[in-house]
């Protein structure tokens, strides 16, 4: 054996930069640049179901292997986890390839370990079932925390606010595989056909007003064929619920920009074309922006008949200090724990910690209230964030009103073509989106708006 393949060197890469803090999905993008199409669709299987898994891996790893899992290198340890994922879960790679070949990784990453591995997995290989889960009903934290695969201490959260039976339907949800949606930036009729032309199958999503499920075909075709983006249906809620302004918005986080490139596109406007607002999208990350203003030309492009001219600016700024005038509508999709994005972000499941929730709460407040100044009397001021937890979302939001006695709730929530579904309204007339209820990503937003001047 001369080493191993070049997808699995490149999936162990992926996690050891996860390790370090980067991003999967960028970890992803470095590590696999060399990697051939059908490669790169493999090691994203790879990585991405392993980073999924890894609770139900490391439960299984433990009861096979005769060291602690924390006394193992971590290098070798996420060669383990590769290793056994490709034996429980993928079908299509034979079992001794997936020992010999996880044997070959470790020997490349610290050769003593190399008969280690080979032990654990060839245990693995040979009774593939006889590791054993806690069960849900005797111990609800421990079957969800191994066999669902969800850091403990988030379990516990959502068994304490949601119940057993929603908990389990969330960690449930978490854990299948992300399927790929479009928001259409024009009819979605004309989009779908359009699509259709270039061989592209999609279906409308009900509950989301423009959001496209793609049944077949790839983001890059789509993004080439037609004035889409790329976008779960769960953040094109947040834009509908938003509603339409032909004034001015003011997107302060904006990047990769697929909010603020919907509203600049005037998406569900009845005031037609020239109603349209202009959106300045702001950012700290001049590199991010880019990704906007690339974003724009291509859609302008990609249009049958154009799309004409966005009123679209990409600013570079920090939103807690923002040079901006007042607006008629300022958007504050803000940083939080992405709670709402297991499913498309499995890695940050591992990433958080408890008080991470305490320090983004802190931030987004510091954020909402820069964004508040920003906001004309008579205007709205949009909150979201794509996380499921209360401290970061209605429990900001009181505490904001608190803070802020010019601002009320809006809860008329005024949506171009209809209200929105009332089971993703609260009572209080906040959008709410979660995923184990409307099977996509979770979100969350509220619009404040400011009192006219008397």
């Amino acid at each position: 054996m001369s080493g191993p393949t070049e997808s699995r060197a490149a999936a162990l890469a992926v996690l050891r930069d996860t390790r370090r803090g980067i991003l999967a999905d960028i970890a992803f993008d470095n590590a696999a640049r060399d990697l051939d199409q059908r490669g790169r669709a493999w090691t994203q299987e790879l990585v991405y179901g392993t980073l999924r898994l890894r609770g139900r891996l490391d439960h299984v790893l433990a009861a096979l292997s005769a060291r602690p899992l924390g006394r193992i290198d971590d290098d070798i340890l996420d060669v383990l986890r590769l290793g056994a994922y490709q034996l429980l879960e993928m079908d299509s790679v034979p079992a001794y390839a997936a020992v010999s070949q996880s044997v070959e990784l470790a020997r490349r990453t610290a050769r003593s370990a190399a008969g280690f591995v080979n032990g654990v997995l060839q245990s693995l290989r040979r009774a593939p079932a006889a590791v054993t889960f806690p069960s849900f009903e005797a111990d609800p934290v421990a079957h969800l925390s191994t066999w669902g695969s969800h850091p403990r201490w988030l379990v516990e959260r959502w068994l304490t606010r949601y119940g057993a039976e929603a908990a389990r339907r969330l960690v449930t949800s978490n854990n299948e595989r992300p399927q790929l949606y479009l928001r259409a930036l024009g009819q979605p009729r004309a989009v779908q056909a359009l699509l259709l032309s270039q061989g592209i199958e999609v279906e409308p999503v009900s509950f989301a007003p423009g959001a496209l499920r793609v049944l077949n075909g790839s983001a890059a075709a789509a993004l080439a064929a037609a004035p889409v983006i790329v976008q779960d249906p769960a953040a094109g809620l947040v834009v509908t619920y938003a509603g339409t302004t032909t004034g001015s918005v003011i997107d302060l986080a904006s990047a990769p920009g697929g909010k603020a490139l919907s509203l600049a596109a005037g998406v569900g406007a009845v005031e037609g074309r020239d109603g349209r607002p202009f959106v300045v999208a702001a950012d700290r990350s001049r590199r991010r922006l880019a990704r906007v203003t690339d974003s724009a030309a291509r859609l302008q492009r990609s249009a049958p008949e154009g799309l004409g001219q966005l009123g679209i600016a990409a600013v570079a700024a920090d939103a807690r200090t923002p040079p901006f005038r007042a607006a008629d509508m300022v958007l504050l999709d803000a940083p939080c724990t992405g709670t709402g994005t297991l499913r498309r972000h499995p890695d940050g499941r591992w990433r958080l910690a408890p008080e991470d929730i305490a320090s983004l709460a802190a931030l987004q407040s510091e954020l909402l209230d820069s964004a508040a100044g920003l906001v004309r009397p008579g205007g709205v001021l949009v909150y979201a964030t794509c996380s499921i937890e209360p401290e970061e979302n209605e429990l900001q939001v009181a505490a904001f009103l608190e803070r802020h006695g010019e601002f009320d709730m809006d809860q008329q929530a005024q949506v171009p073509g209809g209200q929105l579904e009332p089971g993703l309204l609260d009572t209080d007339g906040t959008l709410r989106v979660l995923p184990h209820e409307h099977g996509v990503d979770g979100a969350f937003a509220a619009r404040l708006r400011r009192r006219a001047v008397a």
